[in-house]
């Protein structure tokens, strides 16, 4: 299975995903507002919906997820790493194939569980779910 390569986040890619994702106090010089096209008005709801956690809040088996895709694998089910669709619609809309799922182990359910680490393409653009894509939080890895 091919896995996506996660490209090194720019300052000025980092202050718009600040501003978008997390309602960030700060300004965006000119150069950094046309780094990424504007969201459409229709955007807006999904982005707000997306909440923040620290990485240091996070289950310790999310830790496990997470230190697996820096390591590239071996995962432990087969359906780890596909494109996650995103028809919720809940992340921010991006093309087919930006993002991708991992289970995050439930202990002691005899299923994948409801447990997940979504991951954009942009390094460390990591989201958590704990209730199976109804809601997301973008996992900051600074705290």
């Amino acid at each position: 299975m091919r896995f996506p390569p996660r490209a090194a986040r720019s300052g000025a890619a980092a202050a718009l995903l600040s501003v978008l994702l997390l309602g960030g106090g700060g300004t965006l010089s000119a150069p950094a507002a046309h780094a990424a096209p504007a969201l459409p008005a229709s955007a807006a709801p999904s982005v707000l919906a997306v909440g923040d956690i620290c990485y240091g809040d996070l289950p310790s088996e999310a830790h496990d997820t997470l230190d697996l895709i820096e390591q590239g694998g071996p995962f432990p089910f087969e359906q780890d790493g596909t494109v996650f669709q995103n028809r919720e619609g809940i992340l921010p809309g991006q093309d087919a194939g930006y993002y991708h799922e991992y289970t995050v182990i439930t202990p002691g359910s005899p299923t994948r569980g409801a447990r997940r680490i979504v991951t954009g393409e942009e390094y460390q653009e990591d989201y958590y779910t704990a209730d199976h894509y109804a809601s997301f939080d973008l996992v900051d890895h600074t705290c």
